[in-house]
Protein backbone atom coordinates (compact mmCIF):
# COMPACT_ATOMS: atom_id res chain seq x y z
CA UNK A 1 0.00 0.00 0.00
CA UNK A 2 1.41 3.18 -0.90
CA UNK A 3 1.69 5.95 1.61
CA UNK A 4 1.45 9.76 0.30
CA UNK A 5 0.90 12.93 2.43
CA UNK A 6 -0.91 14.57 -0.05
CA UNK A 7 -3.14 11.30 -1.26
CA UNK A 8 -3.19 10.04 -4.64
CA UNK A 9 -1.75 12.44 -7.04
CA UNK A 10 -4.52 13.89 -9.82
CA UNK A 11 -2.83 12.41 -12.66
CA UNK A 12 -0.15 9.50 -12.87
CA UNK A 13 1.54 7.87 -15.83
CA UNK A 14 -1.17 4.80 -15.63
CA UNK A 15 -3.99 6.91 -15.89
CA UNK A 16 -3.48 6.81 -19.55
CA UNK A 17 -3.97 3.63 -19.87
CA UNK A 18 -7.35 4.25 -17.72
CA UNK A 19 -8.06 6.78 -19.72
CA UNK A 20 -8.23 5.66 -23.31
CA UNK A 21 -10.02 2.38 -21.56
CA UNK A 22 -12.71 3.89 -19.84
CA UNK A 23 -13.14 7.04 -22.50
CA UNK A 24 -13.23 4.55 -25.22
CA UNK A 25 -16.33 2.80 -23.13
CA UNK A 26 -18.17 6.11 -22.07
CA UNK A 27 -18.05 7.25 -25.76
CA UNK A 28 -18.81 4.15 -27.31
CA UNK A 29 -22.14 4.09 -24.93
CA UNK A 30 -22.92 7.65 -25.57
CA UNK A 31 -22.89 7.17 -29.50
CA UNK A 32 -24.46 4.34 -29.08
CA UNK A 33 -26.88 6.21 -27.01
CA UNK A 34 -27.37 8.73 -30.01
CA UNK A 35 -27.56 6.19 -32.85
CA UNK A 36 -30.54 4.72 -31.54
CA UNK A 37 -32.20 7.81 -31.09
CA UNK A 38 -31.43 8.61 -34.90
CA UNK A 39 -32.26 5.72 -35.75
CA UNK A 40 -35.61 6.14 -34.37
CA UNK A 41 -35.76 9.11 -36.71
CA UNK A 42 -35.79 11.53 -33.83
CA UNK A 43 -34.50 15.50 -35.13
CA UNK A 44 -30.98 16.48 -35.43
CA UNK A 45 -31.58 19.47 -33.36
CA UNK A 46 -33.43 17.66 -30.64
CA UNK A 47 -30.23 15.28 -30.30
CA UNK A 48 -27.67 17.02 -31.24
CA UNK A 49 -28.63 20.52 -29.76
CA UNK A 50 -30.72 19.09 -26.36
CA UNK A 51 -30.09 15.67 -25.69
CA UNK A 52 -26.07 15.73 -26.14
CA UNK A 53 -24.81 18.43 -24.06
CA UNK A 54 -27.60 18.05 -21.23
CA UNK A 55 -26.42 14.09 -21.77
CA UNK A 56 -22.74 15.34 -21.16
CA UNK A 57 -23.21 17.34 -18.25
CA UNK A 58 -24.80 14.00 -16.45
CA UNK A 59 -21.49 12.06 -17.96
CA UNK A 60 -18.72 14.54 -17.58
CA UNK A 61 -19.31 15.78 -14.25
CA UNK A 62 -20.35 12.05 -13.04
CA UNK A 63 -16.28 11.25 -13.54
CA UNK A 64 -15.40 14.99 -11.94
CA UNK A 65 -17.24 13.92 -8.72
CA UNK A 66 -15.70 10.25 -8.75
CA UNK A 67 -12.48 11.43 -9.09
CA UNK A 68 -12.83 14.13 -6.14
CA UNK A 69 -14.40 11.59 -3.62
CA UNK A 70 -11.45 8.80 -4.73
CA UNK A 71 -9.08 11.95 -3.99
CA UNK A 72 -10.99 12.56 -0.33
CA UNK A 73 -10.51 8.95 0.12
CA UNK A 74 -6.48 8.77 -0.78
CA UNK A 75 -6.01 11.87 1.56
CA UNK A 76 -8.31 10.04 4.65
CA UNK A 77 -6.24 6.59 4.37
CA UNK A 78 -3.26 8.51 3.79
CA UNK A 79 -2.51 6.67 0.45
CA UNK A 80 -1.04 7.34 -3.01
CA UNK A 81 -2.85 4.91 -5.00
CA UNK A 82 -6.32 5.01 -4.75
CA UNK A 83 -8.52 4.47 -8.32
CA UNK A 84 -11.05 6.38 -8.76
CA UNK A 85 -14.59 5.05 -9.39
CA UNK A 86 -15.64 4.72 -13.43
CA UNK A 87 -19.08 5.69 -14.62
CA UNK A 88 -21.21 6.52 -18.08
CA UNK A 89 -24.17 5.69 -18.79
CA UNK A 90 -26.49 2.68 -18.05
CA UNK A 91 -26.43 0.31 -20.96
CA UNK A 92 -29.44 -1.43 -20.75
CA UNK A 93 -31.64 1.70 -20.28
CA UNK A 94 -30.71 3.47 -22.81
CA UNK A 95 -32.29 0.85 -25.78
CA UNK A 96 -34.98 0.63 -23.12
CA UNK A 97 -36.02 4.28 -23.13
CA UNK A 98 -34.80 4.87 -27.09
CA UNK A 99 -37.18 1.79 -28.35
CA UNK A 100 -39.49 0.83 -25.53
CA UNK A 101 -40.40 5.08 -24.36
CA UNK A 102 -39.82 7.43 -26.91
CA UNK A 103 -40.47 5.50 -29.99
CA UNK A 104 -43.74 4.32 -28.48
CA UNK A 105 -44.53 7.84 -27.62
CA UNK A 106 -44.20 8.93 -30.75
CA UNK A 107 -45.62 6.43 -32.74
CA UNK A 108 -48.84 7.13 -30.50
CA UNK A 109 -48.66 10.83 -30.64
CA UNK A 110 -46.68 11.80 -33.17
CA UNK A 111 -44.92 14.71 -32.10
CA UNK A 112 -41.59 14.36 -31.11
CA UNK A 113 -41.69 16.59 -28.47
CA UNK A 114 -43.87 14.81 -25.98
CA UNK A 115 -41.96 11.55 -27.00
CA UNK A 116 -38.87 13.16 -25.78
CA UNK A 117 -41.35 14.77 -22.79
CA UNK A 118 -41.77 10.92 -21.77
CA UNK A 119 -38.27 9.99 -22.08
CA UNK A 120 -36.70 12.79 -19.70
CA UNK A 121 -39.61 12.33 -17.29
CA UNK A 122 -39.15 8.60 -17.40
CA UNK A 123 -35.06 9.29 -16.35
CA UNK A 124 -36.54 11.59 -14.14
CA UNK A 125 -38.49 8.50 -12.17
CA UNK A 126 -35.45 6.72 -12.72
CA UNK A 127 -33.21 9.30 -10.78
CA UNK A 128 -35.59 9.48 -7.63
CA UNK A 129 -35.39 5.65 -6.95
CA UNK A 130 -31.96 5.44 -7.19
CA UNK A 131 -31.28 8.27 -4.80
CA UNK A 132 -33.71 6.04 -2.89
CA UNK A 133 -31.57 2.96 -3.27
CA UNK A 134 -28.50 5.25 -2.14
CA UNK A 135 -29.35 4.53 1.53
CA UNK A 136 -31.47 1.43 0.83
CA UNK A 137 -28.63 -0.42 -0.54
CA UNK A 138 -26.28 0.05 2.65
CA UNK A 139 -28.74 -2.22 4.17
CA UNK A 140 -28.81 -4.76 1.43
CA UNK A 141 -25.38 -5.29 1.44
CA UNK A 142 -25.72 -6.72 5.11
CA UNK A 143 -27.83 -9.39 3.60
CA UNK A 144 -26.55 -10.33 0.67
CA UNK A 145 -23.12 -12.20 1.33
CA UNK A 146 -20.58 -10.58 -0.98
CA UNK A 147 -20.16 -14.19 -3.45
CA UNK A 148 -23.48 -13.24 -4.52
CA UNK A 149 -23.06 -9.57 -5.42
CA UNK A 150 -19.88 -10.43 -6.86
CA UNK A 151 -20.87 -13.66 -8.80
CA UNK A 152 -23.44 -11.57 -10.72
CA UNK A 153 -21.42 -8.64 -11.16
CA UNK A 154 -18.96 -11.15 -12.92
CA UNK A 155 -21.85 -12.47 -14.82
CA UNK A 156 -22.82 -9.12 -16.01
CA UNK A 157 -19.06 -8.64 -17.32
CA UNK A 158 -18.98 -11.43 -19.15
CA UNK A 159 -22.26 -11.59 -20.81
CA UNK A 160 -23.42 -7.51 -21.40
CA UNK A 161 -19.78 -6.72 -21.01
CA UNK A 162 -17.36 -8.63 -23.13
CA UNK A 163 -19.36 -10.69 -24.95
CA UNK A 164 -20.77 -7.91 -28.07
CA UNK A 165 -16.88 -6.77 -27.63
CA UNK A 166 -15.74 -10.06 -28.32
CA UNK A 167 -18.05 -10.62 -31.22
CA UNK A 168 -16.56 -7.46 -32.82
CA UNK A 169 -13.34 -8.52 -32.17
CA UNK A 170 -14.09 -11.69 -34.25
CA UNK A 171 -15.83 -9.90 -36.73
CA UNK A 172 -12.54 -8.51 -37.98
CA UNK A 173 -9.80 -10.65 -36.45
CA UNK A 174 -6.90 -9.43 -38.15
CA UNK A 175 -7.64 -5.57 -36.61
CA UNK A 176 -9.24 -7.19 -33.32
CA UNK A 177 -7.31 -9.86 -32.31
CA UNK A 178 -3.83 -7.67 -32.90
CA UNK A 179 -4.91 -5.20 -30.33
CA UNK A 180 -6.10 -7.76 -28.02
CA UNK A 181 -3.09 -9.87 -28.20
CA UNK A 182 -0.87 -6.27 -27.27
CA UNK A 183 -2.92 -5.86 -24.54
CA UNK A 184 -2.52 -9.48 -23.06
CA UNK A 185 1.12 -8.67 -23.34
CA UNK A 186 1.05 -5.51 -21.79
CA UNK A 187 -1.18 -6.11 -18.80
CA UNK A 188 -1.42 -9.74 -18.04
CA UNK A 189 1.86 -10.47 -19.07
CA UNK A 190 3.83 -6.80 -17.89
CA UNK A 191 5.87 -6.50 -20.43
CA UNK A 192 6.25 -2.65 -21.60
CA UNK A 193 5.70 -1.39 -24.59
CA UNK A 194 8.15 0.57 -27.23
CA UNK A 195 9.13 4.17 -26.48
CA UNK A 196 7.57 3.54 -23.30
CA UNK A 197 3.79 3.66 -24.50
CA UNK A 198 1.01 2.45 -22.28
CA UNK A 199 -0.31 -1.01 -23.49
CA UNK A 200 -3.84 0.61 -23.99
CA UNK A 201 -2.49 3.27 -25.84
CA UNK A 202 0.03 1.52 -28.28
CA UNK A 203 -2.90 -1.35 -29.04
CA UNK A 204 -4.90 1.35 -30.18
CA UNK A 205 -2.54 2.92 -32.18
CA UNK A 206 -1.51 -0.27 -33.99
CA UNK A 207 -5.36 -1.44 -34.28
CA UNK A 208 -5.90 2.24 -36.19
CA UNK A 209 -3.06 2.03 -38.35
CA UNK A 210 -3.50 -1.42 -39.50
CA UNK A 211 -7.50 -0.34 -40.13
CA UNK A 212 -6.12 2.44 -42.19
CA UNK A 213 -3.69 0.83 -43.98
CA UNK A 214 -5.57 -2.35 -44.96
CA UNK A 215 -8.55 -0.12 -46.15
CA UNK A 216 -11.28 -0.43 -43.60
CA UNK A 217 -11.72 3.31 -42.46
CA UNK A 218 -13.71 5.36 -44.61
CA UNK A 219 -12.12 8.95 -45.01
CA UNK A 220 -15.28 10.32 -46.33
CA UNK A 221 -16.68 9.29 -43.06
CA UNK A 222 -14.22 11.53 -41.35
CA UNK A 223 -15.58 14.34 -43.51
CA UNK A 224 -19.13 13.63 -42.74
CA UNK A 225 -18.92 13.86 -38.84
CA UNK A 226 -17.86 17.49 -39.09
CA UNK A 227 -21.30 17.96 -40.00
CA UNK A 228 -22.54 18.10 -36.19
CA UNK A 229 -19.57 20.40 -35.62
CA UNK A 230 -20.78 23.55 -33.39
CA UNK A 231 -20.92 25.09 -30.14
CA UNK A 232 -24.00 24.24 -28.08
CA UNK A 233 -25.28 24.24 -24.26
CA UNK A 234 -27.82 22.44 -22.63
CA UNK A 235 -30.81 24.19 -21.77
CA UNK A 236 -33.59 23.43 -19.15
CA UNK A 237 -36.01 20.87 -20.34
CA UNK A 238 -38.36 21.26 -16.92
CA UNK A 239 -41.07 22.99 -18.88
CA UNK A 240 -42.03 19.31 -20.64
CA UNK A 241 -42.22 17.69 -17.43
CA UNK A 242 -46.29 18.09 -17.38
CA UNK A 243 -46.21 16.24 -21.00
CA UNK A 244 -44.26 14.01 -19.84
CA UNK A 245 -45.64 12.69 -16.69
CA UNK A 246 -49.08 12.50 -19.11
CA UNK A 247 -47.73 9.67 -21.23
CA UNK A 248 -45.65 8.07 -18.51
CA UNK A 249 -48.17 5.82 -16.42
CA UNK A 250 -47.58 2.61 -19.16
CA UNK A 251 -43.83 2.86 -18.84
CA UNK A 252 -43.92 2.59 -15.05
CA UNK A 253 -43.93 -1.32 -14.72
CA UNK A 254 -40.19 -1.38 -16.82
CA UNK A 255 -38.83 2.03 -14.61
CA UNK A 256 -39.01 0.38 -11.68
CA UNK A 257 -37.30 -2.66 -11.63
CA UNK A 258 -34.26 -1.01 -14.19
CA UNK A 259 -33.87 1.64 -11.24
CA UNK A 260 -33.47 -1.25 -8.91
CA UNK A 261 -31.45 -2.88 -11.39
CA UNK A 262 -29.02 0.37 -11.41
CA UNK A 263 -28.31 1.05 -7.46
CA UNK A 264 -27.72 -2.91 -7.23
CA UNK A 265 -25.02 -2.82 -9.63
CA UNK A 266 -23.61 0.54 -8.61
CA UNK A 267 -23.65 -1.18 -4.63
CA UNK A 268 -22.11 -4.45 -6.53
CA UNK A 269 -19.08 -2.12 -8.09
CA UNK A 270 -18.72 -0.39 -5.31
CA UNK A 271 -18.55 -3.93 -3.26
CA UNK A 272 -15.95 -4.45 -5.58
CA UNK A 273 -13.84 -1.91 -4.93
CA UNK A 274 -14.00 -2.58 -1.15
CA UNK A 275 -12.24 -6.01 -2.00
CA UNK A 276 -9.61 -4.44 -3.69
CA UNK A 277 -9.24 -2.34 -0.22
CA UNK A 278 -11.24 1.12 -1.19
CA UNK A 279 -13.97 1.30 0.67
CA UNK A 280 -15.87 3.99 -0.13
CA UNK A 281 -18.71 6.24 1.43
CA UNK A 282 -21.73 3.98 -0.16
CA UNK A 283 -24.55 6.33 0.09
CA UNK A 284 -22.14 9.23 -1.01
CA UNK A 285 -21.08 7.41 -4.06
CA UNK A 286 -24.25 6.16 -5.18
CA UNK A 287 -26.07 9.38 -5.14
CA UNK A 288 -23.85 10.53 -7.66
CA UNK A 289 -25.38 8.88 -10.58
CA UNK A 290 -28.59 9.57 -8.60
CA UNK A 291 -28.15 12.81 -8.57
CA UNK A 292 -27.45 13.40 -12.08
CA UNK A 293 -29.22 11.66 -13.68
CA UNK A 294 -32.17 13.69 -12.39
CA UNK A 295 -29.80 16.74 -13.00
CA UNK A 296 -29.77 15.18 -16.60
CA UNK A 297 -33.65 14.86 -17.07
CA UNK A 298 -33.90 18.69 -16.29
CA UNK A 299 -31.49 19.47 -18.88
CA UNK A 300 -33.40 17.33 -21.71
CA UNK A 301 -31.56 13.62 -21.30
CA UNK A 302 -33.46 10.38 -21.34
CA UNK A 303 -30.68 8.29 -20.47
CA UNK A 304 -29.59 7.24 -16.55
CA UNK A 305 -26.26 6.71 -15.08
CA UNK A 306 -24.21 4.43 -13.19
CA UNK A 307 -21.12 3.67 -11.18
CA UNK A 308 -19.47 1.04 -13.90
CA UNK A 309 -18.10 -2.07 -13.04
CA UNK A 310 -14.32 -2.65 -13.53
CA UNK A 311 -12.52 -0.70 -10.92
CA UNK A 312 -10.21 -3.98 -10.62
CA UNK A 313 -9.31 -3.90 -13.60
CA UNK A 314 -8.55 -0.28 -14.03
CA UNK A 315 -6.46 -0.33 -11.27
CA UNK A 316 -4.33 -3.20 -11.86
CA UNK A 317 -3.53 -0.93 -15.25
CA UNK A 318 -2.11 1.61 -13.02
CA UNK A 319 -5.43 4.19 -13.42
CA UNK A 320 -6.17 6.16 -10.11
CA UNK A 321 -7.82 9.48 -10.13
CA UNK A 322 -6.42 11.00 -13.44
CA UNK A 323 -8.31 8.82 -15.75
CA UNK A 324 -12.11 9.90 -13.94
CA UNK A 325 -11.71 12.98 -14.14
CA UNK A 326 -10.06 13.69 -18.15
CA UNK A 327 -12.68 11.19 -19.08
CA UNK A 328 -15.24 13.51 -17.70
CA UNK A 329 -13.77 16.81 -19.23
CA UNK A 330 -12.90 15.36 -22.50
CA UNK A 331 -16.86 14.02 -22.76
CA UNK A 332 -17.70 17.51 -21.92
CA UNK A 333 -15.33 18.83 -24.52
CA UNK A 334 -16.57 16.89 -26.87
CA UNK A 335 -20.49 16.92 -26.58
CA UNK A 336 -20.39 20.70 -26.50
CA UNK A 337 -18.33 21.15 -29.59
CA UNK A 338 -20.16 18.46 -31.79
CA UNK A 339 -17.12 16.22 -32.08
CA UNK A 340 -18.15 12.87 -30.61
CA UNK A 341 -18.59 11.09 -34.00
CA UNK A 342 -15.10 12.58 -35.34
CA UNK A 343 -13.49 10.31 -33.38
CA UNK A 344 -14.88 6.81 -33.82
CA UNK A 345 -14.72 8.18 -37.41
CA UNK A 346 -10.54 8.27 -36.69
CA UNK A 347 -10.42 5.19 -34.34
CA UNK A 348 -11.87 1.88 -35.51
CA UNK A 349 -14.06 0.60 -32.79
CA UNK A 350 -13.08 -2.94 -32.90
CA UNK A 351 -9.23 -1.24 -31.75
CA UNK A 352 -10.63 -0.02 -28.46
CA UNK A 353 -12.66 -3.07 -27.69
CA UNK A 354 -10.52 -5.42 -26.33
CA UNK A 355 -10.01 -3.62 -23.23
CA UNK A 356 -13.41 -4.15 -22.68
CA UNK A 357 -12.80 -7.95 -23.00
CA UNK A 358 -9.81 -7.44 -20.54
CA UNK A 359 -12.10 -5.86 -17.99
CA UNK A 360 -14.95 -8.39 -18.00
CA UNK A 361 -11.96 -11.26 -17.59
CA UNK A 362 -10.35 -9.27 -14.58
CA UNK A 363 -13.82 -8.52 -12.60
CA UNK A 364 -15.20 -12.59 -13.29
CA UNK A 365 -11.52 -13.93 -11.66
CA UNK A 366 -11.99 -11.37 -8.78
CA UNK A 367 -15.90 -12.94 -8.15
CA UNK A 368 -13.61 -17.03 -8.22
CA UNK A 369 -10.71 -15.51 -6.31
CA UNK A 370 -11.93 -13.35 -3.06
CA UNK A 371 -15.05 -16.38 -2.99
CA UNK A 372 -15.00 -19.49 -0.42
CA UNK A 373 -13.78 -22.01 -2.80
CA UNK A 374 -17.59 -23.99 -1.08
CA UNK A 375 -19.75 -21.05 -2.35
CA UNK A 376 -17.63 -21.55 -6.06
CA UNK A 377 -20.62 -23.56 -7.18
CA UNK A 378 -23.15 -20.34 -5.92
CA UNK A 379 -20.78 -17.52 -8.09
CA UNK A 380 -21.11 -20.07 -11.06
CA UNK A 381 -24.63 -20.37 -10.47
CA UNK A 382 -25.10 -16.62 -10.33
CA UNK A 383 -23.56 -16.36 -14.16
CA UNK A 384 -26.91 -18.07 -15.23
CA UNK A 385 -29.74 -15.70 -15.43
CA UNK A 386 -27.59 -12.82 -16.63
CA UNK A 387 -26.69 -15.31 -20.23
CA UNK A 388 -30.21 -15.93 -20.13
CA UNK A 389 -30.68 -12.28 -20.32
CA UNK A 390 -27.72 -11.73 -23.04
CA UNK A 391 -29.36 -14.85 -25.14
CA UNK A 392 -32.80 -13.64 -24.61
CA UNK A 393 -32.02 -10.40 -26.07
CA UNK A 394 -30.16 -11.49 -29.11
CA UNK A 395 -32.76 -13.73 -29.54
CA UNK A 396 -35.65 -11.43 -29.72
CA UNK A 397 -33.52 -8.63 -31.54
CA UNK A 398 -32.90 -10.94 -34.32
CA UNK A 399 -36.54 -11.74 -34.69
CA UNK A 400 -37.55 -8.66 -35.36
CA UNK A 401 -34.40 -7.28 -37.22
CA UNK A 402 -35.35 -10.02 -40.15
CA UNK A 403 -39.22 -9.68 -39.96
CA UNK A 404 -39.76 -12.95 -38.07
CA UNK A 405 -42.37 -13.68 -35.69
CA UNK A 406 -42.07 -14.25 -32.21
CA UNK A 407 -43.62 -17.73 -31.23
CA UNK A 408 -42.34 -19.07 -28.11
CA UNK A 409 -43.92 -22.73 -29.42
CA UNK A 410 -41.75 -23.38 -32.47
CA UNK A 411 -38.82 -22.12 -30.51
CA UNK A 412 -39.46 -24.89 -27.95
CA UNK A 413 -40.26 -27.21 -30.33
CA UNK A 414 -36.37 -26.52 -31.35
CA UNK A 415 -34.95 -27.02 -28.02
CA UNK A 416 -35.07 -23.29 -27.53
CA UNK A 417 -36.66 -22.87 -24.48
CA UNK A 418 -36.89 -18.96 -24.57
CA UNK A 419 -39.90 -18.25 -21.98
CA UNK A 420 -37.90 -19.87 -19.42
CA UNK A 421 -35.19 -18.24 -20.47
CA UNK A 422 -37.36 -14.86 -20.32
CA UNK A 423 -38.66 -15.40 -16.88
CA UNK A 424 -35.19 -16.00 -15.74
CA UNK A 425 -33.87 -13.19 -17.03
CA UNK A 426 -36.40 -10.39 -15.59
CA UNK A 427 -34.40 -8.28 -13.32
CA UNK A 428 -31.36 -10.67 -13.97
CA UNK A 429 -28.78 -9.02 -12.01
CA UNK A 430 -30.95 -9.22 -8.70
CA UNK A 431 -32.36 -12.92 -9.22
CA UNK A 432 -28.39 -13.81 -10.04
CA UNK A 433 -27.80 -12.35 -6.49
CA UNK A 434 -30.66 -14.13 -4.93
CA UNK A 435 -30.50 -17.40 -6.49
CA UNK A 436 -26.36 -17.36 -4.82
CA UNK A 437 -28.00 -16.30 -1.78
CA UNK A 438 -30.03 -19.19 -1.40
CA UNK A 439 -27.17 -21.34 -2.64
CA UNK A 440 -24.51 -20.33 -0.45
CA UNK A 441 -26.98 -20.45 2.73
CA UNK A 442 -27.81 -24.23 1.66
CA UNK A 443 -24.18 -24.95 1.14
CA UNK A 444 -23.56 -23.41 5.00
CA UNK A 445 -26.23 -25.72 5.72
CA UNK A 446 -28.01 -22.71 7.05
CA UNK A 447 -31.49 -24.35 5.49
CA UNK A 448 -33.85 -22.20 7.39
CA UNK A 449 -32.03 -18.79 6.31
CA UNK A 450 -31.91 -20.45 2.38
CA UNK A 451 -35.81 -21.16 2.70
CA UNK A 452 -36.31 -17.48 4.01
CA UNK A 453 -34.88 -16.05 0.88
CA UNK A 454 -36.76 -18.70 -1.45
CA UNK A 455 -39.92 -16.93 -0.04
CA UNK A 456 -38.90 -13.49 -0.12
CA UNK A 457 -37.15 -14.18 -4.08
CA UNK A 458 -40.67 -16.00 -4.15
CA UNK A 459 -42.89 -12.58 -3.06
CA UNK A 460 -41.09 -10.19 -5.33
CA UNK A 461 -41.63 -12.81 -8.28
CA UNK A 462 -45.18 -12.82 -7.89
CA UNK A 463 -45.43 -9.26 -7.76
CA UNK A 464 -43.12 -8.84 -10.70
CA UNK A 465 -40.28 -7.25 -9.73
CA UNK A 466 -38.04 -10.45 -10.43
CA UNK A 467 -38.54 -12.95 -13.13
CA UNK A 468 -41.80 -11.55 -15.02
CA UNK A 469 -42.19 -8.58 -17.64
CA UNK A 470 -43.93 -6.29 -16.08
CA UNK A 471 -44.72 -5.30 -12.13
CA UNK A 472 -48.67 -6.42 -10.89
CA UNK A 473 -50.17 -8.90 -8.66
CA UNK A 474 -49.96 -12.31 -9.93
CA UNK A 475 -47.48 -11.26 -12.81
CA UNK A 476 -44.77 -13.78 -11.86
CA UNK A 477 -47.34 -16.25 -10.01
CA UNK A 478 -45.18 -19.48 -11.99
CA UNK A 479 -42.07 -18.51 -10.88
CA UNK A 480 -43.41 -17.80 -7.41
CA UNK A 481 -44.80 -21.31 -6.29
CA UNK A 482 -41.47 -22.75 -7.72
CA UNK A 483 -39.38 -20.38 -4.98
CA UNK A 484 -42.41 -21.82 -2.53
CA UNK A 485 -41.85 -25.23 -3.66
CA UNK A 486 -38.00 -24.51 -2.58
CA UNK A 487 -38.58 -23.05 0.54
CA UNK A 488 -40.61 -26.08 1.65
CA UNK A 489 -37.79 -28.67 0.78
CA UNK A 490 -35.42 -26.16 2.51
CA UNK A 491 -37.24 -26.24 6.09
CA UNK A 492 -37.33 -30.16 5.10
CA UNK A 493 -34.22 -30.29 5.27
CA UNK A 494 -33.49 -28.36 8.06
CA UNK A 495 -35.34 -31.26 10.13
CA UNK A 496 -34.25 -33.98 8.67
CA UNK A 497 -30.96 -35.08 10.62
CA UNK A 498 -30.52 -32.13 11.93
CA UNK A 499 -27.44 -33.32 13.73
CA UNK A 500 -25.72 -32.77 10.51
CA UNK A 501 -25.94 -29.09 9.87
CA UNK A 502 -24.13 -26.47 11.10
CA UNK A 503 -26.72 -25.22 13.71
CA UNK A 504 -29.37 -27.26 14.88
CA UNK A 505 -32.53 -25.10 15.22
CA UNK A 506 -35.14 -27.12 17.70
Amino acid sequence: MERFKGGTPWWVKGDLNGFFGLFSNVLTNFLAAIGLLLVINMPSDIVFGNIVPGTAIAVGFGGIILALQAKQLSIKSKRSDVTAMPYGLSVPHYFVVSFGVIGVVYAATSDWQTAWAAGIVWNFIQGIIMATGAFVGIYIKKYIPRAAMLGALAGLAITYIAMNPAGQVFTTPYIGLTSLAIIFVGWFALKKMPLGIPAGAFAIMVGTIIAWVTGYMDPQAVGDSFNNVGFSLPGLAVNLFGRGFAQIAPFLPAAIPLAIYDFLESLDNLESAEVSGEAYNVPKAMLVPAGLTILGSFLGSPFPTIIYIGHPGWKSTGARIGYSWVTGVAILLLAFFGLMSTILSIIPLVALLPILMYIGMVITTQAFATTDKKHMPAVALSFIPLIAGFVTLQIKNAIAATGGTLDYQALANTGIPLLGWERLAGGDILVGMMIATIAIFIIDKKYLVAATYSLITGVLAFFGFLHATQIGFATGWQVAIGYGAMAIVLVAMNYYRSHENVESVT
